[in-house]
């Protein structure tokens, strides 16, 4: 166990770490050595003379507690061995696929894109959706349905079933011992999301008069964004962001700028997996068609962020890689691929962030443990409809999936998807899209126990768009005995 020392040691070495390469690292720098970083900034934010930016990005680091220094690297980014290896067969599996189609299209992996394209690029990157290159020869690495099978096939060969015996132990598909919170635990948890407390999504609506709640709840978001204060942009996010706040407070809580940064030169055939998934998602939609332009700026700039490379070094995964054009086999010339080390798969375009703060995590928040919580949830609190659900080979998750791994983008309207993630940055947590997930089987509960098939289970689930988040979350949390 670490000590008091070795611990803040630690936790002004990551803090230094994650600053360094940053603006706000130089500014730190004209007014203290680095060694001293975290002890000025304490100091300073108890005497109330610390500029508010820099104890936001003081907070956003503390967030994360140090690691132990002695576990090798790959235990410290998954310290069980089973998913380990399953994490390592998966990232196989996807760049083969990746490769194969980088084979049949004669495209290289590692090529950049001719300077003439860049150009043509650079032209037209304010509309870029009346862009139509053919795209029929490319299609998705991996789809939802294909990772699902992955997580449905894990085991630790080392626990023993028998020890969970109970009526419901082997219902779910997922048959891994992690922990994950029940609803008790949950409540405490999300506490600010009780039927007591004024709720974005709820106390806002038409019908009651905004003096009630709607006009002193802006007024204190205002004040959050004028402190620019991130641990308070957090706790305010909790109960939601008013729309003209919100990009202000996201921001503030994810500590981000708006800076012109020096990205990986531009290559040709993640662009065109990103062009082809915006097609196949947001383009066809009702809700989203019209973010069409800003989904392909985006991506196309975080495929080329090698920032992203940094989060490899605390996670399960590993970067893909491919080798220079004529250079293949030549360990000196392997280079990761994509820049930012993320293959796109369908349905990517719908989030960014999502997978970049949370989806690579294994406990807590990761995909294993959202889809465990889902079906317990269920278990738990409905379990007449989870065990008809089971028998006629309609399995909740399965039907489910799809709103977990995108986090419900595409799924639910615009304004109810801002809502959702409003409680997930406050509660820097997923566990939200599993709660959420179980509510609308609950919600539709009634409908389901008359479904004789899988198909007509997912007939009554299709529609999402018309759904409140907040009211399902709070009665699903709050309103229900158990």
């Amino acid at each position: 166990i670490m000590n008091e020392g070795t611990e803040l040691s630690l936790t002004i070495a990551q803090i230094v770490q994650r600053l360094k390469g940053s603006h706000l690292h130089s500014q730190i720098e004209r007014q203290a050595k680095v060694s001293g970083v975290s002890m000025w900034l304490t100091m300073r934010s108890r005497a109330g003379a610390c500029p508010s930016k820099c104890c936001s990005k003081y907070y956003n680091v503390l967030v994360l507690p140090p690691s132990h220094p002695t576990p090798p690297p790959e235990h410290l980014k998954e310290p069980l061995a089973y998913m380990r290896k399953a994490q390592a067969s998966w990232e196989k599996r996807v760049l083969k696929s990746l490769n194969s189609m980088s084979t049949e299209l004669g495209v290289p992996l590692a090529r950049m894109r001719p300077a003439v394209e860049q150009k043509e690029l650079t032209n037209k990157w304010n509309e870029m959706g009346t862009d139509e290159p053919d795209l029929s020869r490319f299609r998705p690495v991996y789809a939802p349905k294909d990772f699902l099978e992955v997580l449905i096939s894990l085991r630790n060969s080392n626990h023993d079933s028998s020890e969970e015996v109970s009526i419901r132990s082997h219902w779910g598909l997922i048959q891994v011992p992690l922990n994950v919170r029940d609803i008790p635990q949950l409540r405490r948890g999300f506490s600010e999301l009780n039927l007591n407390t004024g709720q974005l999504g709820i106390d806002d609506h038409a019908h009651i008069h905004p003096d009630l709640f709607e006009n002193e709840y802006v007024q204190i978001g205002k004040k959050v964004v004028e402190e620019q204060d991130s641990a308070a942009a957090q706790q305010y996010s909790r109960r939601g962001c008013p729309t003209g706040l919100r990009a202000d407070l996201w921001a503030l809580i994810l500590n981000a700028t708006n800076q012109p940064q020096v990205l990986a030169p531009p290559c040709i055939t993640c662009s065109l997996l990103f062009l082809k998934d915006v097609k196949l998602t947001a383009s066809n939609d009702d809700y989203y068609f019209v973010f069409e332009d800003f989904l392909y700026q985006i991506l196309l700039s975080f495929s080329r962020d090698t920032a992203v490379l940094e989060h490899f070094k605390y996670n399960s995964a590993t970067p893909p890689k491919s080798y220079i054009e004529g250079k293949i086999g030549v360990e000196e010339c392997a280079v990761v691929y994509p820049p930012n080390g993320v293959i796109p798969f369908h349905g990517f375009s719908m989030y960014g962030e999502c997978f970049f703060s949370f989806f690579y995590l294994i406990q807590g928040s990761g995909i294993v443990s959202l889809c465990l919580q889902f079906e317990r949830l269920l278990q738990s609190h409905l379990p007449q409809l989870f065990y008809h659900l089971r028998q006629i080979e309609a399995q909740p998750l399965r039907i489910a999936f799809k709103w977990m791994v995108r986090a419900f983008s595409g799924y639910l309207s615009t304004d109810q998807l801002l809502l959702l993630w409003d409680r997930i940055l406050g509660y820097d947590s997923l566990e939200m899209v599993a709660v959420l997930a179980a509510a609308v089987f609950a919600f539709r509960a009634e409908n389901l126990m008359e479904v004789t098939s899988l198909a007509s289970a997912e007939a009554v689930l299709a529609d999402l768009s018309t759904l409140k988040v907040m009211p399902l979350i709070q009665i699903f949390l709050f309103a229900t005995a158990i």
